[in-house]
């Protein structure tokens, strides 16, 4: 019996471990992972506009978690009209015949009409409060300590201009990013294979620098920002978007494409990594300056929308403007 017992306990320890060095329940992450490519994948094949769909609730969600985020210091997101305008854009970049134009228009409309609700801060019923709430009970006392908004004098108060300054970095943060996945989905005739990279490379490059930061990480990338993140991490980024990237184009061009545009991969697979793990860093030094741990807790072993997509929405414009620059 104790024979048996022994093997179960290392194996949990080794699990501990893991989870410490890598910062989440890993067999949580796992699953929620593989239930999101699952998801996402079934979309694809289905419809590219069930994509489009989801990419719109996904937006939707991450609003909603930014907002009860930047409540929890005292800044208001006028988040009806940020979802209104962000759908909007959303979807009528990908059904206008003039795509970039229409999304230009879109986000500068966007912009004027944020900034109008967000100086009249108006805000209807309980949810919020209660969210916020929640929000403040789960979060560790020692990192409201470092944040930047950390006082003494209670509830705090911010003028109508920072009201206005944070939804419009709202808007050019998500639905300007998101519309840059969108716009992917509408040249050279290959949505699939577009959206794939946009979306499953990023992820596969948290996971390289995941495993590779846990495995090999010794020299912190920035200690300040987010402890975890090494150099080594980063590296095992590049290495694993550009392993994914190589099969992408294998099973999607053919021999002409790769006689002259063998390189492509190696460059997607150095910005996805990189610019993913700039975007991480960002969303870390947010969550620092807020006094927060994760944006949210929808994705079990992942924290929230925001902490699963910061790396996508930062890569989403490179990786566009790469595969429409190269004809792909």
């Amino acid at each position: 019996m104790e024979r048996n017992e022994q093997p179960h306990e290392e194996a949990e320890e080794t699990l501990d471990q893991i989870n410490k060095k890598t910062g989440r329940n890993m067999p949580q992450a796992i699953a929620t992972g593989a239930a999101l490519v699952i998801l996402i994948v079934a979309c694809l094949l289905l419809s590219v506009d069930l994509f489009v769909l989801l990419v719109v609730v996904f937006m939707v969600l991450a609003l909603w978690e930014l907002r009860v985020d930047f409540a929890t210091v005292g800044l208001h997101l006028p988040v009806f009209m940020l979802w209104l305008c962000s759908s909007f854009t959303l979807i009528a970049t990908y059904y206008s015949p003039y795509h970039l134009i229409t999304m230009s228009l879109s986000i500068i409309v966007s912009i004027i009409l944020v900034a109008i609700a967000a100086s009249a801060k108006i805000s209807v019923g309980n949810r919020l409060s209660l969210a916020v709430a929640g929000k403040l009970s789960n979060t560790d006392a020692s990192a409201r300590l470092e944040s930047s908004f950390n006082h003494e004098g209670g509830e705090q108060h911010h003028s109508r201009l920072s009201h206005v300054a944070v939804s419009v970095l709202t808007v050019l943060y998500i639905p300007l990013l998101a519309s840059c996945v969108i716009i992917s989905l509408t040249f050279n005739g290959h949505p699939i294979a577009h959206a794939i990279m946009l979306v499953f490379l990023p992820a596969l490059s948290d996971t390289g620098g995941l495993f590779a930061g846990a495995w090999l990480g010794k020299h912190k990338l920035s200690p300040r920002i987010s402890p975890k993140k090494s150099v080594e991490g980063l590296v095992g980024s590049m290495l694993f978007a550009m392993a994914g990237a190589f099969a992408v184009f294998a099973c999607t061009y053919d021999a002409s494409k790769w006689a002259t545009r063998w390189w492509v991969p190696i460059v997607a697979g150095i910005l996805i990594g990189a610019v993913g793990t700039f975007g991480d860093l960002c969303a870390s030094m947010l969550k620092r300056d807020i006094g927060i741990k994760d944006m949210g807790h929808l994705l079990k072993g992942h924290g929230g929308v925001m902490d699963r997509v910061d790396s996508i929405l930062m890569s989403a414009p490179f990786t566009c403007a790469l595969l429409w620059i190269t004809g792909l």
